[in-house]
């Protein structure tokens, strides 16, 4: 039960051995919280709760921090007069939170915020200060930046020399010693609001984007800890800067570096430029929420995931099938000797499956295999082997985070609506065939048939599911 993880560092598949036994500290980089979420975004953190959620089952105690991001250059650019920096930042990060909490992704164990981390990251730049690796621009900028060219491991973590990057943009370079050179601490400008300076042995001013990170990880994690998770596309500058800054001042940092793949919108790469991103409000009413996050998961967490037209009625049939097999178990073991058996164990194929780089696509596959031999239990009445597929698949769900139970709004019957009309039927349908009008039974039956209904007679009345 090794589990085994790529780590973007070492470009290789690692086994995975936690700092302690038993615990697993986890950081990920959350949202800049400076304008509405998207699908990217989505599929990041849904990442990290697949990684959470199968670290748990495996026992480990797992400490997952996931930060907001809510002082930034561009936090301060989308403020407006009616709606101050700080404001804009705080309805942002609920529109985050409501989204995760729509695809079912629990929530972290501290998520704590840049603005209420100030004092711990003045303390890593004057430590950087300190030991030779930061400077203070000496253009009364009141600026603090990390000297790249002090620290011999700059470009570790994606394999970089420094004379092949390019400048670092998160600053002007008018007062830097290399433009590569990037902002610890970046003095208030007089066009900046005076609510967003603190004070410092530098000048009133604010924190650079990457200290954040390695200040909040350092506080709530301590400075060594096992798993440092982001999107692929924060692999440079940011982690990258992290990992810097971080090992300069002496910390041990993450033993693990874990990145996502990005999302493509029909083969194309997702981006405001292209005008092609599709915003999570948009997303999240476009399909059932336990949909959504099925199909989110189903590729490969470090692969592009391309959205195209029918990506989410591929996932909402592929969870129908799922639901339908459960409900149908559940009807047949009750009042049986099987009823409330309790929850099963994974399968080993599974396991091997999420144990190898959390091979989610893998492990769906062994999750519909069951699926098809316990529906051909059930048609066989093979109650035993349906009591115990129904519990390995419960299992397995429960894991993935797509179990019915999870998701109130997850019966196959679909819509309200909908669920009235088909129950309107089936009762006239009922009342048919108690008056012995066989004819009209079956052209209901045969109706709902067409329209893609599946019914199903037990001895406790009709069931239906969509086909």
């Amino acid at each position: 039960m090794t589990v085994r993880l790529y780590d973007s560092r070492a470009q290789a598949v690692r086994d995975f051995v936690p700092l302690r036994d038993g615990e697993v500290g986890m950081y990920v980089c959350g949202p800049t919280v400076q304008s509405s979420p998207h699908v990217g975004h989505l599929r990041s953190a849904l990442v990290y709760d697949l990684w959470r959620r199968w670290l748990s089952y495996r026992g480990y105690a797992v400490t997952l921090v996931r930060n907001v991001t809510d002082i930034d250059d561009k936090v301060l650019v989308n403020a407006t007069e009616h709606e101050p920096w700080w404001a804009l930042a705080y309805r942002i990060e609920l529109e985050f939170t409501a989204a995760y909490s729509a695809l079912g992704i629990l929530a972290p164990t501290y998520e704590p915020r840049a603005t209420a981390s100030i004092p711990g990251m003045q303390q890593l730049i004057d430590e950087l200060i300190e030991r030779g690796h930061a400077y203070a621009a000496d253009d009364d900028s009141g600026d603090v930046y990390f000297d790249v060219r002090s620290w011999s491991g700059y470009g570790a973590l994606t394999r970089q020399s420094i004379d092949d990057m390019s400048e670092s943009a998160d600053a002007e370079t008018r007062g830097k010693r290399d433009a590569r050179d990037f902002a610890l601490w970046k003095g208030r400008k007089a066009e900046e609001p005076a609510s967003a300076s603190w004070a410092s042995p530098w000048g009133e001013g604010r924190p650079g984007w990457h200290i954040e990170c390695s200040a909040m990880s350092r506080r709530y994690l301590g400075t060594a800890f096992d798993i440092h998770g982001g999107g692929l596309d924060l692999r440079f500058p940011h982690h990258e800067n992290e990992l810097a800054q971080s090992s300069a001042a002496g910390d041990a940092f993450a033993s693990y570096w874990v990145h996502n793949g990005l999302v493509a919108i029909e083969g194309q790469k997702m981006s405001k430029s292209l005008g092609n991103s599709i915003y999570a409000a948009e997303f999240l009413g476009s399909a059932r929420g336990i949909a959504i996050r099925y199909y989110l998961a189903s590729a490969h967490y470090r692969s592009t995931i391309d959205y195209h037209d029918g990506s989410l009625a591929e996932a909402e049939a592929a969870v129908d099938r799922i639901e339908t097999f459960l409900e149908r178990a559940e009807r047949r073991t009750a009042g049986t000797r099987w009823a409330g058996s309790g929850v099963g164990v994974v399968p080993e194929e599974f396991a091997a499956a999420m144990d190898d780089d959390l091979g989610v696509p893998q492990a769906l596959g062994v999750l519909h295999e069951r699926v098809r031999a316990g529906n051909i239990a059930l048609d066989a009445d093979d109650v035993d082997a349906v009591a115990r597929i129904h519990g390995e698949v419960t299992a397995m769900t429960e894991v993935l985070g797509v179990h019915p139970s999870q998701w109130p709004e997850a019966a196959s019957g679909g819509d309200a609506a909908l669920g009235a009309l088909v129950e309107r039927l089936l009762g006239d349908r009922a009342a048919a065939r108690a008056a012995k009008d066989y004819a009209t039974a079956d052209r209901i039956r045969e109706e709902l048939t067409a329209a893609g209904i599946t019914i199903e007679d037990t001895p406790d009345g009709a069931h239906w599911s969509i086909t």
